[in-house]
């Protein structure tokens, strides 16, 4: 398949040059796949009742520490595909074996589209949870845990084993129990939540979780690498609204582009020029809009900037039920509670006109990276992985194996289409639609968004084609237009919704017309633009071809499509090969010659080459970070064990005089509280202080230093004397506090945490790239929440640095 199966000379080189990557099974895997045939031959004639024994005899051995998991692994793989087999109707073939195999090892194993990725996971899950210390399986969205625990729970239930599964509307003592079960499906973002929750709690009952001991990742190149660097975040404490924004909301309507504003070579980032500078003084009343005092200023009027000239409704984010919702850019859903970082939402909300949603004090925040490091062993799956080998070894140790199918593969993967604009690219889509259309095949064409799947479908209408559109602002009939991708006559245009994860079936939800479509070449499935990453379009290819079924897949793409436009695709290729009527080499305004589409392929590769050097330097910046809070909550959780008591009995004579009178238990009690609320109160301070001092690093380039050795330097100067500023505020707020018989009352002396608490995720990706692009790969990542200063010191110092001069 494409972009999946070098040849041997390509995998020869790979293997010189040290790439993580193994294609099939090596000597080792391939004796214990026989093995496990061995005991499965053995296990095959036994009764249902002597197989349920044999595996309770196996869960009582482990749970005895009479044998380690690998000792038990070929045991429990037979004993798995026995059950499967019985329970299930589904024996896992050996390369699903193989792959079960290569995740107990802790490793990824990329398995074409189709291949049962989800009864492959039950075995090495199986094999970490006989321990008794649970085992995770961390999946996309709640619908696929929910999914998945159900449909595999038999099996695991056969073994002996607890099944558990975590949703987004549980309560405390439903998730404690799911955590509680050997085997525990659940999305990585509710996990993470569960983890930001336990670390604010004040009793260790409000602790969901235990320590994490194994977790499978599925469709683990979309959550390590896509996903891994967005911060989870827990809030609380209200704070005041910025009544000004729709103000600055209206402002940025009255800027003219070109005039007053302009954007950057690679249309990520837009500046105000001078004349905008001075439109906006004017407008606001503001003798110098770059002076220090106008830090705020400017910093709201980039964000209104932002929200109007960067972030496209219908692309980025849709306006339903009178708020603002995110569409992820991967998988072209609507990610649910995302935030985009709070000056730019509140932006973009004043743009559309909508009510404000929550602003608050951030009380922890974790990106699933750090959170998957927890685990003592991490394993995936996924179906594009061998592009993203590098990465995935890089930061999480695991190296990409490649199974191959079961059946192998008869797709074709056409060459692209390349044309000179996009509306010559549009004409040609829609007439090789209707050409395909007329045969009777079914097609899935993916969109880059919303709008261009509604314009598609509105020109395939005009020229008679019925279609279905799948995009985020109708999701609800994801399941009914997904059944019916794969019938006769069925064109389905679709954004990335329709990629990872969706499963069309040939001839139809029951394939009654399996065999007509298979005839006629199976799923034809079209992309219209290329993603910056060449998994996402791999994905898309993915959903035909599956389980050896026939399908083809091509993407047409102009020169005027977003990335290609970005990264100037036009201006890297020799002027020969430039598109137009004169030119012998492009026959015209599609373009086909090896060179340019060679580019295109380039493209692809510099921009993951960039992303990886971004998430690269975000690791840099955070690591020092979450190192830190990793040693103040290790002191938060001595104290809320108990650990920490006797601290104000040694430096306080009060405390003596208060315990003869209360009672040493209510003392106790007091310093575990008083101490609790302190810590989360100085952690948050510190947050913040790391916050600001990201969004202002990167102008340490001026006077030539290292940005980042810079803010590791400061961030270590301000934590080294936190433990004691600590230890002296506990002491000297404990010596003023009151204290009756029921306690200290925190509320008079502002510690008490908030009432209520919600979680959210937040999407830095609209600044990430212009960081990159302005700053270059050493200070690219100073804003790594990408709060809004940044764009205001930006600013500034352009116009200090490099703009006009005042006097």
């Amino acid at each position: 398949m494409h972009g999946r199966n070098p040849g041997i000379a390509s995998r020869l080189l790979e293997r010189l040059r040290g790439k993580p990557v193994v294609w099939g099974a090596s000597a080792v895997q391939e004796a214990r796949v026989r093995s496990i045939e061995r005991f499965g031959e053995d296990l095959r004639p036994l009764s249902d009742r002597t197989l349920h024994r044999r595996a309770r005899a196996l869960l009582t051995r482990a749970r005895g520490g009479e044998s380690s998991p690998d000792a038990a692994a070929c045991e429990t793989f037979a004993l798995v595909r026995e059950a499967a087999s019985r329970l299930l109707s589904m024996r896992p073939f050996d390369v699903q074996v193989l792959a079960g195999l290569v995740m107990c090892e802790g490793n990824l194993a990329e398995m074409a589209t189709g291949e049962g990725k989800t009864l492959a996971a039950v075995a090495p899950v199986s094999v970490h949870a006989l321990s008794g210390r649970g085992a995770h399986v961390l999946t996309f969205n709640d619908y696929l845990a929910r999914r998945d625990a159900e449909w595999m729970g038999p099996v695991y239930e056969f073994l002996g084993l607890t099944v558990g599964v975590v949703q987004e509307e549980m309560t405390v003592e439903e998730r404690r129990r799911a955590y509680a079960a050997d085997v525990t499906y659940a999305t990585a973002k509710e996990v993470g939540f569960d983890h930001l929750r336990g670390q604010l709690a004040n009793d260790p009952a409000e602790i969901v979780q235990r320590p994490f001991h194994y977790g499978l990742v599925d469709e683990a190149d979309s959550i390590l690498i896509d996903e891994a660097r967005v911060p989870l975040v827990i809030a609380g404490q209200l704070e005041a609204s910025l009544d000004s924004v729709g103000g600055f909301a209206a402002l940025a309507r009255e800027l003219r582009p070109g005039t007053h504003f302009a954007m950057d070579e690679n249309g990520r980032n837009v500046n105000l020029t001078n004349a905008g500078i001075d439109f906006v003084e004017q407008r606001l009343g503001v003798t110098d809009l770059l002076a220090i005092d106008q830090v705020e200023t400017m910093t709201r009027i980039n964000a209104a900037l932002h929200a109007r000239a960067l972030l496209k409704r219908d692309v980025d984010y849709l306006v339903r039920g009178g708020r603002i919702e995110l569409i992820d850019e991967f998988t072209g859903r609507v990610v649910e509670d995302r935030h985009l970082p709070d000056g730019l939402q509140a932006a973009v909300e004043a743009k559309e006109g909508v009510a404000p949603g929550s602003a608050g004090t951030i009380l922890g925040s974790i990106t699933l990276q750090h959170l998957l490091g927890y685990y003592e062993k991490l394993a995936g799956m996924t179906a594009t992985a061998y592009t993203a080998c590098d990465e995935l070894k890089e930061f999480y140790g695991m190296t990409t194996v490649v199974i191959p199918p079961n059946v192998p593969s008869i797709r074709i993967d056409h060459p692209d289409r390349l044309f000179a604009t996009t509306h010559d690219k549009h004409k040609a889509l829609v007439e090789e639609i209707v050409d395909v259309q007329r045969s009777r095949r079914p097609l899935l064409v993916g969109t880059a968004g919303v709008g261009e799947s509604e314009r598609l479908a509105a020109d395939l209408h005009k020229a008679g084609v019925t279609c279905r559109v799948l995009n985020a602002r109708n999701d609800a009939e994801e399941a009914t237009i997904v059944a019916g991708a794969g019938a006769p006559d069925a064109v389905t245009i679709s954004t990335n919704m329709a990629g990872r994860g969706t499963d069309i079936r040939l001839g139809g939800a029951a394939r009654e017309h399996h065999d007509q479509v298979t005839a006629l070449g199976g799923l034809y499935v079209i992309g219209t633009n290329r993603h910056e990453s060449r998994r996402i379009d791999n994905q898309l290819r993915g959903r035909s071809g599956r389980q050896g079924d026939p399908g083809s897949t091509r993407f047409f793409v102009s020169l005027e499509d977003p990335l290609l436009e970005r990264f100037d695709l036009l201006g890297r290729i020799p002027a020969a090969f430039h598109p137009g009527p004169d030119s012998s080499k492009t026959g015209g305004d599609e373009i086909d010659h090896p060179v340019v589409l060679g580019e295109l392929e380039r493209t692809q590769r510099i921009v993951e080459g960039q992303n990886l050097d971004i998430r690269r330097t975000l690791t840099k910046y955070s690591e020092m970070v979450e190192q830190q809070r990793l040693q103040l909550q290790q002191r938060r959780d001595r104290v809320l064990d108990g650990d920490g008591s006797g601290f104000l009995a040694a430096r306080s004579e009060r405390y003596a005089r208060l315990a003869g009178r209360h009672g040493a238990g209510l003392l106790s009690r007091v310093e575990r509280d008083l101490t609790l609320a302190l810590i989360d109160r100085t952690w948050r301070d510190h947050l913040a202080f790391a916050t600001e001092l990201r969004d202002s690093i990167h102008l340490r380039t001026v006077a030539r230093l290292d940005p980042l050795a810079e803010f590791q330097k400061e961030i270590i100067e301000e934590f080294s004397s936190l433990p004691l500023r600590l230890d002296a505020e506990i002491i000297e707020t404990f010596e003023k506090a009151g204290i009756g018989p029921e306690g200290i009352d925190l509320d008079k002396i502002g510690l008490r945490a908030p009432s209520s608490t919600w979680t959210y995720i937040v999407s830095d990706d609209p600044f990430r790239d212009q960081l990159f692009s302005k700053l270059g790969g050493t200070a690219m990542g100073i804003g790594i929440v990408a709060n809004f200063p940044i764009v205001a010191m930006w600013a500034i110092y352009k116009k200090w640095f490099a703009g006009k001069k005042r006097g």
